[in-house]
């Protein structure tokens, strides 16, 4: 039984739940504690776990309403019963949203029944966990897509990175940890799972290489999760970036992050006094606190989703972005295209940089990529898979092999190499320094033209400033179709 087949078993168990006023969202916390205890067995780590709520207890109690006590105890004690930091974690809090004992009683025969061993590579059991916390994003009604990005992005995001052993990675925004567990894989896969490490540097990259924050305590919960069944003990922090908590975050090698979108509540600014430029936009102060978290050695660097209002947005925003390109080399904006996200309509970017060991003029080019343009329309039909960042890759790479990025983010790759790619795909753009500033600091630059608006010819500018404007205008109104047709 493969790991997707598993996933879809598990998740089709929440149809049973329905009649018990059981959400996705809640489901899939339900299923954590309780897939946890199964897995703990399964994985060989039920010493983490009290005695008396082992998988073999449990499932033994013949009465369910006996079961369903035992359950609910289980989840207000264990916390305080578990030897380990990270079960203790993950049960904090803990309560059940289950009010039917026959409910539990299906949840736990079921779980129980799965052949797990028959999945003889043991990563399979933490992939069958990324398909559930997949399934819940894509699940509208959940609202989860806010807390998954796309994997084929992640695990762009962090080959391009190159993540180096003995280096500190941080996601501020944590979520699920998904980026930090593709960059713990990208290492493992390299390095043989560690096993030729020594002991002090095995620990370093299971219990400090791959740390994280995240506000939601859902989401912490299944980040816990995540990476307990991916075999990492490091530390993510429950709690709030953005506050005095986030001050600590510093000196990292390299930061992989996708911050949440949006204001704070009521429009009130980040509670920090650390940060230069507080705005009431979470992204920008997400990544002013991003590029002021890696150290400042010329070799520490991050990768980060932020939406198109980063690239344009007076005030702050603009402050930031001048902040950003004097004390990092900004040096590639990835335009991606649109509907990757749970919100289908919100245009998205990444930005990859490095921090400078000066604290001004590190930034000399920037390089843009569009993918957004002209490109298909990604969804169940068309499936957004690793091979969409084929010609990215090329471009960002020179079109050497990946094999030969040695250094931090490029590599020894010249601009010359890069500067061969513009001659074969009009997608990739390379503009100053100086041409930015002549555009006052805007970074909304290098789309190409839109093909469904003309016919591609050379038109002037105030023709390229209608066209952008009819581009914006007609995603606002596919969006508003979709939402007027899903209300019937």
């Amino acid at each position: 039984m493969s790991a997707e087949v598993i996933a879809q078993k598990l998740w089709g168990l929440c149809n049973v739940l329905r009649d018990d006023g059981v959400t996705y969202h809640q489901y899939l916390n339900e299923l954590t504690f309780i897939l946890f205890l199964r897995l703990s067995q399964i994985k060989q780590f039920e010493e983490d776990i009290p005695e008396e709520y082992r998988w073999d207890k449990l499932k033994g109690i013949s009465d369910n309403k006996e079961l369903f006590d035992t359950y609910r105890e289980l989840l207000a004690t264990i916390s305080a019963k578990s030897p380990n930091a990270m079960v203790t974690e993950i049960y904090a809090n803990a309560s059940t949203t289950l009010r039917k004992p026959v409910n539990l009683r299906t949840l736990i025969t079921s779980i129980d029944d799965i052949d797990w061993y028959e999945e003889r590579e043991k990563d399979k059991i933490a992939t069958i966990y990324e398909e559930l916390l997949e399934k819940n994003a894509g699940e509208k009604k959940s609202g989860a897509g806010q807390y998954f990005t796309p994997r084929p992005l992640i695990n762009i995001m962090v080959e391009l990175m190159v993540p180096k052993l003995g280096e500190r990675w941080n996601d501020p925004a944590a979520g699920t940890f998904g980026f930090m567990i593709a960059a713990d894989e990208y290492l493992r896969n390299k390095h043989d799972h560690y096993y030729g490490l020594d002991a002090a540097k095995r620990d370093f990259q299971v219990r400090e290489a791959f740390t994280g924050c995240e506000l939601v305590p859902d989401a912490h919960r299944l980040a816990l999760m995540n990476a307990k069944l991916h075999g990492i003990e490091s530390k993510i922090v429950l709690g709030d970036t953005l506050s005095e908590q986030g001050k600590g975050f510093k000196n990292f090698d390299g930061v992989l992050a996708n911050p949440p979108f949006g204001t704070k509540k009521g429009g009130e600014r980040p509670s920090r006094d650390d940060l230069t430029f507080l705005s009431s936009n979470k992204q920008l102060n997400f990544l002013q606190h991003i590029y002021r978290s890696l150290k400042a050695d010329g070799k520490a660097r991050a990768a980060v989703v932020l939406p198109d209002n980063v690239l344009f947005e007076d005030g702050d925003g603009l402050k930031i972005r001048r902040d950003l390109m004097e004390k990092c080399d900004l040096h590639t904006i990835l335009r991606l295209p649109t509907g990757i996200f749970y919100a289908a309509g919100v245009k998205t970017n990444v930005l990859f940089f490095t921090r400078g060991k000066k604290e001004v003029d590190n930034t000399k080019n920037v390089w843009v990529y569009d993918m957004r343009t002209n490109a298909p329309s990604y969804g169940k039909r068309t499936p957004f898979t690793r091979n969409a960042f084929d010609d990215f890759i090329k471009a960002y790479t020179g079109g050497i092999a990946e094999t030969e990025l040695k250094t931090s983010w490029l590599g020894e790759i010249s601009e010359a190499k890069r500067s061969e790619v513009t001659g074969t795909d009009k997608r990739w753009q390379c503009f100053s320094r100086e041409q930015i500033a002549a555009k006052n600091d805007s970074l909304d630059i290098g789309l190409i033209a839109d093909d469904t608006l003309n016919d591609g010819a050379d038109l002037g500018e105030p023709v390229d400033i209608a066209r952008h404007a009819l581009a914006e205008l007609k995603s606002i109104t596919d969006e508003l179709n979709k939402i007027m047709k899903e209300l019937g």
